[in-house]
């Protein structure tokens, strides 16, 4: 197939790197054209705006960072809107709100072209080997008709119901992955985990009722990241989460209700970008929270859990 990737950040490119893999012929478009350098080394041709971007493609993906990237996108000055949109397929796997595509979908499907939501759950490697999970929202017709191309990216992929549904479920289970890093990063200093001893409790903790999958898969990096290894380029960084919090915080908000965990887990990410820590991956966010603690301790700081 002829396929469009708007935003080539890390999972974007891990996406068009698995794409040109499996034969598709691929173009890509991001705003600075360097971010793209890895998708082009490895085959895919450049367009220079959206709208060219959609006249090359059969279907189109994006993966942007935020709700105001997907809206300058779609429908900004030479947006994807602007090309020749009828009869192609677009899905967007942003982490944005629910009420997010509303607009775009209306303006998509009055010309005759299919649009779904299918944000994912996975890493960079995840994204490589097809072995990410999605969880679509949308239109089924549109749905049935993304599902072959969704399933050479995913190890499983859902329709969880309309427009608004999969953008629900992907905050629900980044919800789980931000409260757990700043979990763990107490349930380690409340064991008094040096580096050096950390790998014994993070087994343990592993092995235990509450073990999560993550702290198994991720414990190599978790411990390199508190033995002052950097784990590379982040992934899911605090000022990710701190984004995606507040779109939990905003989503609960509309149906009169709170999210006090992770209004909570927000004032320490808050804390920690403040303070220089914005670009600390989710996998070095404990080691770093235990730091901070410690120095604080020392009297070299306030205490990171302070807002």
């Amino acid at each position: 197939m002829k396929i469009g990737i708007a935003g080539t950040g890390r999972m974007g490119t891990a996406i068009t790197l698995r794409l040109l893999e499996l034969g598709h012929e691929v173009s890509v478009w991001n705003r600075t054209v360097d971010t793209a350098h890895d998708a082009r080394a490895a085959g895919a041709r450049w367009s220079p705006t959206p709208a060219a971007l959609v006249n090359d493609s059969e279907v189109v993906i994006t993966f942007l960072f935020d709700d105001a990237a997907v809206e300058s996108v779609y429908v900004g000055e030479n947006g994807l809107i602007a090309g020749r949109v009828d009869g192609r397929l677009f899905i967007d796997m942003s982490t944005v709100t629910p009420g997010a595509h509303e607009r775009i979908a209306r303006s998509l499907a009055s010309r005759d072209a299919a649009f779904i939501e299918c944000p994912v759950s996975g890493s960079i490697p995840n994204a490589l080997q097809g072995t990410l999970v999605g969880f679509a929202g949308g239109d089924t017709r549109a749905f049935a008709r993304a599902q072959p191309l969704l399933g050479q990216l995913c190890r499983r992929v859902e329709h969880v119901g309309p427009l608004g549904a999969g953008s629900r479920i992907k905050l629900a289970a980044n919800l789980l992955l931000a409260v757990f890093w700043q979990a763990l990063g107490e349930a380690l200093l409340l064991v008094d985990a040096s580096p050096a001893n950390a790998a014994r409790a993070v087994d343990l903790l592993g092995d235990s009722n509450i073990g999560a999958a993550i702290l198994r898969t991720r414990a190599p990096q978790i411990l390199a990241a508190m033995e002052g290894d950097a784990p590379g380029a982040p992934a899911f960084d605090v000022d990710t989460m701190r984004k995606d919090l507040r779109y939990m915080e905003q989503e609960a908000a509309g149906h009169g209700s709170s999210l006090p965990l992770a209004k909570r887990t927000l004032e320490c990410f808050d804390r920690a970008s403040r303070e220089g820590g914005g670009d600390v991956d989710g996998v070095a966010y404990p080691g770093y929270w235990i730091a901070r603690q410690r120095a604080a301790a020392r009297g070299a700081a306030e205490p990171a859990t302070q807002p």
